[in-house]
């Protein structure tokens, strides 16, 4: 009787802990962006981030709490996206509890802190991979039974943002979430790219000074990735591809003028943290309208920017430098069709692009602020 009642009583709490949400681990294969094959026991429950800003799809993944799984990160999130971080540590207080480390998107994570959060996973940048190999982070986290993944949404986003999107979802058990994400994506892109495949336009001339404010020098920006596969996938002619060979790059000032672009885009943010009283751009969720002219109104002033067709035709404009690091590039996309072609992307709104996004996937509620183009008094 008492080997009966007490298969009973297991059996009993096995079904009422599957009815509370409790899923049990099982092995499952998976090919991360580096081309990494492994073995990873998911649903993951416990994950460091090695990057904060990984939170943008976790968020899409968790949204009833994008803060349970998180048990370590490094505090990009909480210094080069404020706004966005007091949205989520307003809603999910735990975020205030979470052990954070410090470094750049290149940096290796602290071992120390990862070690001790006893995770399942730990996902990096796929940047990191040289100075993680180096310091044999893979095995000696291996051999505590903690694997890495590597995904990517900074450093070829065209290809690898969808490929990261699943391997989260694989990871956290939430695949049709995450192809719905995906499906949601291609939608929204290709309201911009199909478009332009069957119309007639001219492709304006178009520079990215990229993190305006967090550089004090001219003129960062990108080469034929990211931001500058956006902008031709945006119909316009991103004139730093024609000098910087990779993704991220400087441009002299002297290439700029001869460039003569008829836009000039500066990605940028709230960077308090890094550039106390910088000349960064606040844009980003519930951005100060005033104080984002303000800021954005020094950009002309540049000795690389006088005299050229931005200034003739009120070209200037800033755009939320996270756009470079997420899975919402299509907003970025749209937007910057937008200002290249306003007549043909006459009925498409960016604002209710990442509005309908926030709505859908997110757990907060969304602020505009992402996007201005510099006023000019008449």
């Amino acid at each position: 009787m008492i080997v009966k009642l007490t298969k009973y009583l297991i059996v009993t709490a096995g079904f009422m802990l599957i009815g509370a949400g409790m899923v049990c681990a099982k092995p499952i294969t998976i090919t991360d962006i580096a081309g990494r094959t492994m073995t990873v026991d998911a649903p993951v429950q416990r994950v460091v981030l090695g990057e904060g800003r990984q939170l943008y799809i976790i968020a899409a993944l968790d949204r009833e709490n994008p803060a349970k799984r998180i048990v370590g990160w490094r505090n990009d999130m909480i210094e080069a996206d404020p706004g966005t971080y007091r949205q989520y540590r307003k809603k999910f207080p735990d975020f205030d509890k979470t052990p954070t480390f410090s470094g750049l998107e290149q940096s290796l994570i602290d071992i120390e802190t990862t070690i001790a959060q006893k995770p399942d996973v730990v996902f990096l940048n796929l940047e990191t991979q040289k100075a993680v190999e180096e310091a044999r982070y893979v095995e000696k986290l291996g051999a505590l039974g903690i694997p890495v993944v590597y995904v990517d949404f900074r450093h070829d986003p065209e290809k690898n943002t969808n490929a990261s999107i699943r391997l989260f979802g694989e990871l956290f058990g939430k695949q049709k979430r995450a192809e719905a994400f995906i499906a949601f994506r291609t939608e929204q892109i290709r309201r911009v790219t199909d478009r332009l495949a069957t119309g007639t336009f001219t492709r304006p001339n178009v520079f990215i000074d990229r993190a305006g404010g967090f550089y004090d020098d001219c003129c960062h920006s990108f080469g034929k990735g990211n931001f500058g596969a956006m902008v031709e996938m945006a119909g316009g002619h991103n004139v730093a591809s024609d000098i910087i060979p990779g993704t991220f790059g400087q441009v002299n000032a002297e290439q700029v003028l001869v460039s003569n672009p008829d836009h000039v885009i500066v990605t940028s943010a709230n960077w308090e943290a890094y550039v106390p009283g910088g000349h960064w751009v606040p844009v980003g969720p519930g951005a100060n309208w005033d104080e984002v002219q303000k800021k954005l109104a020094f950009y002309p002033t540049r000795a690389a920017y006088r005299g050229i067709n931005a200034q003739k035709q009120h070209g200037f404009h800033a755009i939320w430098h996270q756009f470079y690091n997420s899975p919402y590039q299509f907003v970025a996309l749209q937007q910057l069709a937008k200002w290249f072609h306003p007549d043909l992307f006459a009925d498409i709104d960016a604002n209710e692009t990442f509005r309908m996004l926030h709505e859908r996937f997110l757990p907060i509620d969304y602020q505009p602020g992402y996007f201005a183009t510099l006023q000019v008094s008449p």
